[in-house]
């Protein structure tokens, strides 16, 4: 096979991409060179990149496709609308992601790149690609608009992949997905130009891929390494400082915070998995939906689930009667669902998931009874599990006593979406001794320690003594530091001089000041806060002063903080 060139003019980037495929090439093999032609490396990450809209006379519609020349059959297409938007009845108003998963169209023409293959066969058999799917990793926005005539902006950015790296496209998407919205097309070719420029995506080397200004560092997996174990992917350090983001994962979601609803019992689902039986998972958004249907098949890991699975799944599915129709016994398929229609639908369904509102991480788990199927009449029943399935093994209360060892005060720590910039950032939860003595009735040291005694006695003294006081005011103040640097984060993600330009002259120099104070701060409190943070919200400060009156930038470059 001989190798083929990039034209220097030729796909985004030109020259500049060729001579950066040629500092790729020492790193990557031969054969992993060969066939760069303009979006082979994007190609080997996402097949492409929409943009779903609500038109009022078409309702869901595909707006943009990136690259243009990406192929999805209407089928697809279709697909894609219906499930890129959360049902109406879920009330999702902010931003919210998920993912869904959809059967190709037979003869789709698939994006490729010929080493594809080969790396396929050095990834751990869970994670390896089945080209009969497609994964869509979605971020919505519904904020009201009085300027449109539903009253609703209403808008998704989509990554259509083969891969299942769940944690890197989520990653990804709360990086681009806001500046998106204020910036339009023009941003989009720009993110899809820099996901050309990443090497390819082998599995066992530390990957760095540039992302608008950021560079993401990732390991992927491979079938070598020892189940249970992932190497870290250690953050910044001194020698690599132009890191940004260290991503932990590429594919792993919570499974503790997703579980948490029917912690009781996810031993017999983790036999019930493992079997193959239908599954229905039915949430209040298709962001508790997609996140347990993940953890489901997540959980036999390292075996693969070979079974069809659908994160999020809807009446418009071009599946829908053939995974609803009571002319036979359901599929071997795990749905999560959001629609109550489906709770009359598929009552005959064999095992049955309701989830609430996933909780918060560390929060004690309630006791759930499973309840038989005829109990279930509507999408609004209480959370629990309605089967009439009875496990094959004996439970294992030394899984679940493990399990809950996740440390109670980490539940105080409030959750990173609920860090808005536009706010203050969020208190910390009250500590309460009753909710904390609950966790050592079922997770304490009285339970695995072979020194006998009275142990819950012996920390209800220790809570009151002013060594708890101060180990409690000591990692109460690192959960307050983190806030904060989540916050400052958070500001410095966001596109604050546009911002300004939609405010007055009086709450941009507010502005300002808070931030020239939060600077301050940082370096008063020694908040764990990157350097590129810090230096990026200095830039914004900057760029909001120089576009004020002269007048205003004289008085704002001269005043400090207090």
């Amino acid at each position: 096979m001989s190798r083929r060139e990039r034209g220097p003019e030729s796909g985004p980037g030109g020259a500049e991409v060729a001579a950066e495929d040629a500092e790729h090439a020492e790193a990557e093999s031969p054969d992993q060179c060969l066939s760069l032609l303009p979006w082979d490396r994007f190609s080997a990450w996402l097949h492409c990149v929409c943009v779903v809209g609500f038109d009022l006379e078409l309702g869901q519609a595909v707006e943009v496709i990136y690259p243009p020349h990406s192929k999805l059959t209407d089928k697809e297409k279709t697909n894609i609308c219906y499930l890129s938007f959360p049902d109406s009845n879920s009330g999702c108003l902010g931003d919210t992601q998920f993912c869904f998963r959809f059967r190709r169209s037979p003869g789709s023409k698939v994006s490729f790149c010929c080493f594809l293959d080969q790396l396929d066969r050095d990834l751990p058999v869970y994670l390896k690609k089945d080209s009969a799917y497609y994964y869509g990793y979605v971020y919505f926005r519904q904020v009201r608009d009085k300027s449109l005539k539903r009253g609703y902006f209403q808008k998704s950015l989509v990554l259509i992949s083969k891969l299942p790296y769940v944690h890197l496209f989520r990653t990804m998407l709360k990086q681009i997905a806001p500046e998106y919205f204020e910036k339009s097309e023009a941003f989009l070719e720009a993110v899809c130009s820099d996901i050309d420029r990443w090497p390819a995506p082998v599995p066992g080397k530390v990957l760095q891929l540039p992302l608008m200004g950021l560079i993401m560092k990732l390991r992927i997996p491979t079938y070598r390494d020892k189940p249970g174990t992932t190497p870290i992917v250690q953050n910044m350090h001194q020698a690599d400082a132009q890191i940004s983001m260290a991503l932990p994962t590429v594919h792993e979601v919570d499974l503790f915070r997703c579980f948490c609803p029917v912690f009781f019992h996810i031993q017999m689902l983790w036999e019930l998995v493992l079997l193959g039986e239908p599954l229905v998972v039915m949430a209040p958004s298709p962001a508790e939906s997609s996140e347990t249907v993940l953890a489901l098949v997540s959980c036999i890991s390292p075996l693969k689930y070979c079974s069809d699975f659908r994160p999020y799944f809807t009446i418009h599915d071009s599946e829908f009667k053939e995974y609803t129709t009571r002319t036979q016994a359901p599929p071997s398929v795990i749905l999560g669902v959001t629609n109550p229609f489906f709770a009359k639908t598929l009552q005959h369904w064999p095992h049955i998931i309701r989830i609430g509102d996933i909780k918060l991480p560390g929060e004690v788990p309630k006791q759930v009874k499973v309840k038989k199927l005829k109990n279930l009449k509507t999408l609004d029943s209480k959370p629990g599990v309605y089967t009439s399935y009875k496990p094959y093994l004996n439970k294992d209360e030394e899984i679940v006593k493990q399990l809950q060892k996740e440390r109670y005060v980490a539940s105080l720590m409030p959750l990173q979406k609920c860090i808005s910039p536009w706010k203050s950032p969020p208190q910390l939860r009250q500590f309460s001794q009753d909710d904390f003595m609950k966790t050592l009735e079922k997770a304490g040291p009285q339970l695995t320690s072979g020194l006998k005694g009275d142990w819950i006695g012996l920390y209800r003294h220790f809570l009151k003594s002013p060594n708890f006081d101060g180990w409690f005011r000591s990692r109460q103040r690192e959960m307050t530091q983190k806030l904060e640097a989540l916050h400052l984060e958070a500001l410095c993600n966001e596109n604050l001089v546009f911002w300004s330009q939609k405010h007055t002259e009086v709450e941009t120099v507010d502005l300002v000041l808070k931030l020239k104070n939060k600077l301050l701060q940082a370096d008063r409190e020694h908040l764990p806060v990157n350097t590129d943070t810090l230096k990026k919200l200095q830039t914004h400060i900057n760029d909001i002063i120089l576009a004020l009156p002269d007048d205003l930038q004289d008085i704002l470059l001269k005043t400090g903080t207090t």
